[in-house]
């Protein structure tokens, strides 16, 4: 009796490994949130984080390893709602306001539906990519792991400054503001991956050392001061549309 071979393609053990990354972050922002019930909002904020790290890696590794599929797409996008929209919204809203209900409980629920709402504007703006071949290189309203980390940036500065007294009204205020720049028309920058020169090369190692330094040696001020730097971005992206919404309307 001869042995028919399998039609179906097989995928390596390696080409999975974008998917379990994706699962990896997923399963960092349920920690995040089981974290943020217990009252360790400072380890929470690191795990969503953590997940926004496993986020820029997983679609950079399946480009790379030629195993990008529509069923990685949609569990990325699934994953990131749970990191990025749930998880900060909960996180933040326990850190403020104990759980309680009012209005930062409104805040949470307008910053989860926000980024529900980038996170399909996104994936309709990346279906559009593909069939235009043409990378962008901005990205219309803050994306969802960037709005994750704006979010956060109230705990951030109570960590950094201890005596500092964060209103719980501010926070809420606060969350709806990065819910509005989500959905907004804001160019924001799209890091794409760059090729650089073998001159080049050690520069860009050298920083990225310095920046995981920073990151383990000064936390939260390498945070806060993240966050700062992107909101100026933002702040130049914006003004730098105005005078072409102007000419648009003369």
């Amino acid at each position: 009796m001869t042995a028919h071979p399998d039609p179906r393609s097989r995928l390596s053990v390696v080409q999975l490994l974008p998917n379990a990354l994706t699962l990896a972050a997923l399963c960092a922002g349920l920690t995040a949130i089981r974290l943020a019930v217990e009252g360790d909002f400072g380890k929470s904020a690191a795990l969503i984080l953590l997940a926004a790290l496993f986020d820029g890696l997983d679609g950079r590794l399946a480009r790379r390893l030629r195993s990008a599929s529509p069923m990685g797409a949609e569990l990325d996008s699934l994953c990131d709602f749970v990191n990025f929209g749930v998880a900060p919204a909960l996180v933040l809203h326990l850190w403020a306001y104990e759980g309680a209900a009012g209005l930062g409980w409104i805040a949470a629920l307008v910053y989860a539906v926000a980024c529900v709402l980038r996170l399909a504007r996104f994936n309709i703006g990346s279906r559009e990519e593909i069939a235009s071949a043409l990378p962008k290189t901005t990205f219309t309203g803050v994306p969802s792991p960037a709005g994750a980390m704006l979010a956060l940036l109230p705990i951030f500065v109570a960590n950094l400054i201890p005596e500092a007294a964060i209103p719980a009204s501010a926070c809420a205020l606060w969350m709806i503001v990065v819910a509005a720049l989500m959905v907004s028309r804001v160019p924001t920058p799209a890091f794409r991956p760059v090729r650089v020169r073998p001159d080049q090369a050690r520069l860009l190692l050298l920083a990225a050392v310095a920046l995981g330094a920073a990151l383990l040696t000064y936390p939260w001020l390498t945070l806060v001061l993240l966050d700062t730097g992107y909101l100026m971005l933002l702040t130049l992206g914006w003004i730098r549309r105005r005078p072409q919404r102007t000419r648009k309307d003369e």
